[in-house]
């Protein structure tokens, strides 16, 4: 399984996690097997104000991700991933993305509930 956290810095597991997942400078990328992180990588992500909204979700949904965990997301992208295939999780307490990855392996991470998407 592959999950992908955005965040702030090119950190990777210790990287802190970005408040909006359109806004986000990088992706953590980890992947799972057997309840283990096998591989870490993080990518940049492609500029918002360039790009929108779309282009961050095409960007994102291009690296062939299972699951995406954010602190918060709109409904055009939790409906884009979701319509994917991709699982979208909510997480909003934890600060660095490899205790949240941690957080998700202990099953402590429950899957976004879209009445609480931002509308903006």
């Amino acid at each position: 399984m592959r999950v992908i956290i955005p965040v702030e810095s090119e950190q990777g597991l210790v990287a802190p996690r970005s408040g909006h997942f359109g806004h986000a400078a990088y992706f953590t990328i980890a992947t799972i097997e057997n309840g283990e992180v096998t591989s870490v990588e993080t990518i940049k992500n492609v500029d918002h104000d360039q790009f929108g909204c779309g282009g961050v979700i095409d960007f994102a949904l291009s690296q062939n991700v299972d699951a995406i965990i954010a602190t918060g997301m709109g409904m055009p992208p939790y409906s884009r991933f979701t319509a994917a295939g991709v699982a979208v999780y909510a997480e909003r307490e934890t600060p660095l993305a490899g205790d949240v990855l941690a957080k998700f392996i202990a099953g402590e991470v429950a899957p976004m509930d879209p009445n609480a998407a931002c509308r903006h």
